[in-house]
């Protein structure tokens, strides 16, 4: 059976593949084109990527012979009467508006297995879309959209509106969502996007008046864990948090006095609900690497609670870039200049292992060139 990588960058969409033991580069789709997103659903074969074109906007595209050849497809668009707000307010004040437009796509999710033809779309600023014919067209899930807090607590951080930057889909039950905004939070439905729920308990915001408000949390990534959907996971702003109970209360687990607290990326062991990999940056202020080199921390169980555990850090550099990591029952993978790694995780090694896949990225000659 041949495993597949898919690494979408800011130049570019780049497929590998693992034959036995043996891993080699695909190939290259969208040259020198930003992908913010690229998933393969499982459930058809078809490979979504999205493409943030500096010219001309957002692009969505789907591929069925992974990535020989591609489909544009119309991307999500929002109803003329929607509005979305800019700027903050203060008190009661309102905030202004403005007709809503997809400024970014954040994420594709591919639905649960008995909804075959069902994709959600995560946007800026702050729209989930829905599709139920494998993306020929999509609505706004306005259950979502028409939340009241929307004007006063979704807001941007990072950027300037707010994203879906998080989908979870329950393997159990399909009609059973969670999303994660940033700026927003964690909602919560049960009847298949008709109502939500803000899940935000246990969370802590210090950037907030008052860091447990019910809504205005930042979950840079969400992820649900495949052996035991009730546990969730998040790579917050203001921490690493994780729910035993499917987001009824969340629990915070950054390291006290070590590097795990801010970051982005989160990717959890397939088949071990305690076990969770992060990336750190130094801070919100210093998104770089700690101690210019690239940190990624491992949890691990001790008495029933995870804790946090440095893993070996690579490749010394005073950058930070960091992505959504995949995780397999053999491995996960991270793609950065000048190499694309794997981390074996079979066994008691569990991620102190690496092994470069791929040093393509770079050239290793200087030529000289007469002014």
């Amino acid at each position: 059976m041949t495993d597949v990588m898919i690494l979408g960058t800011r130049k570019g969409l780049l497929i590998f593949e693992r034959d036995d033991l043996a891993w080699r580069f695909r190939s290259e789709s969208f040259k020198a084109q930003p992908v913010s997103h690229a998933t393969l659903d499982s459930r058809t074969g078809t490979l979504w990527a999205a493409i943030d074109h500096g010219h001309w906007g957002n692009k969505l595209h789907r591929s069925n012979d992974l990535g020989v050849t591609w489909a544009e497809v119309a991307a999500p668009t929002f109803p003329e009467s929607a509005i979305m707000f800019t700027g903050f307010s203060e008190g009661d004040e309102q905030r202004a508006s403005k007709p809503a437009v997809v400024s970014y796509i954040w994420l594709i999710q591919p639905g649960g297995l008995d909804q075959p033809n069902r994709i959600y779309i995560g946007t800026e600023p702050g729209g989930l879309f829905q599709s139920d014919d494998n993306g020929e067209t999509f609505h706004l899930v306005e259950g979502l959209w028409n939340r009241p807090e929307r004007e006063k607590w979704w807001f941007g951080g990072g950027r300037d509106h707010p994203g879906v930057c998080s989908i979870c889909v329950d393997p159990r039950d399909s009609r059973h969502v969670l999303i994660g905004i940033s700026v927003g939070g964690v909602y919560e439905t049960h009847d298949d996007g008709a109502t939500w729920e803000a899940k935000n308990k246990g969370l802590f915001a210090n950037y907030l008046p008052d860091g447990y408000a019910e809504f205005g949390h930042d979950p840079h990534f969400m992820a649900m864990s495949p052996s035991n959907p009730d546990v969730l996971w998040q790579q917050n702003h203001c921490g690493v948090f994780r729910s035993a109970d499917s987001a009824q209360t969340w629990t915070d687990i950054s390291q006290k006095g070590g590097p795990v607290y801010f970051g982005f990326p989160i990717a959890l062991d397939a088949k071990d609900d305690q076990t969770a990999w992060v990336v750190p940056a130094i801070d919100a202020e210093y998104r770089v690497a700690v101690e210019q080199a690239l940190c990624v921390c491992r949890t691990a169980a001790r008495h029933g609670r995870p804790c946090a555990r440095g893993c070996p850090r690579l490749m010394r550099s005073m950058s930070y870039s960091a992505t959504r990591w995949t995780l397999t029952g053999g491995g996960w993978h991270l793609g950065r200049p000048p190499a694309t790694c794997m981390c074996r995780t079979i066994g008691v090694i569990r991620g102190s292992a690496w092994v470069a896949i791929s040093r393509r990225f770079i050239r290793s000659d200087l030529r000289r060139c007469k002014v």
